[in-house]
């Protein structure tokens, strides 16, 4: 049975007038290793792809964008704090949801936010920090989950643990001499690339 969250995806697809629409939660194998390795060092091309990125903040209270309360259940989104929803933020070229208190709610600049400065120009500290308060269920994904943002590919090997984090470094350090790699703990996110907004009167969109 197709749960309430992919029926209501795919009716906002339809309404924009899309044949093709992908959810993670339901066209990946995690039964077999090969195709979620497949897809995990995949994802982030999957979401740069698409013509645009549905996201359902399904703690936020259902309030009116610009209602007083609306910000601060926003702010608090559990969304803002998973690793794997970073992509989906900085890889399409739009995202359906409110822009305006973005920047407060991820640590990450207008610039980037509004695709006016690449991700690529923003360095390795930067990128690396955005996701430095966000969550993942397994160790692992600490690690997996950043693959497409420095454009890494390698295995994904659950039950390594911590190790996974060095080997996405030392992939990195293969095609990157930016040494702020190993210097981004406590770094300010003062530099920009970008994703845009519009407004939905349900959501409200990024353009």
């Amino acid at each position: 049975m197709v749960s309430k969250k992919i029926r209501d995806f795919l009716i906002f697809a339809k309404r924009d007038g899309y044949d093709w629409a992908w959810a993670d939660t339901c066209c990946i194998d995690k039964t077999s290793s090969a195709e979620l390795t497949e897809a995990i060092n995949s994802m982030f091309r999957y979401y740069s792809l698409a013509h645009i990125c549905y996201v359902f903040l399904n703690d936020v209270e259902e309030s009116q964008p610009g209602a007083p309360t609306f910000g601060a259940s926003f702010r608090r989104s559990r969304w803002h704090t998973r690793g794997w929803t970073l992509q989906e933020l900085l890889a399409p070229r739009e995202v359906v949801f409110l822009s305006r208190i973005l920047k407060q709610a991820t640590g990450i600049p207008k610039a980037v936010l509004r695709s006016d400065k690449g991700i690529t120009d923003v360095s390795i500290a930067a990128r690396m920090s955005w996701a430095s308060k966000r969550k993942t269920t397994r160790i692992e994904d600490e690690a997996y989950c950043l693959f497409g943002r420095f454009g890494v590919s390698m295995p994904t090997l659950y039950g390594e643990g911590r190790k996974a984090f060095y080997r996405l470094q030392e992939e990195i350090m293969k095609t990157s001499l930016d040494l702020s790699l190993f210097a981004w703990g406590g770094l300010r996110q003062d530099r920009p690339r970008s994703t845009r907004a519009r407004a939905d009167p349900y959501l409200g969109k990024l353009s």
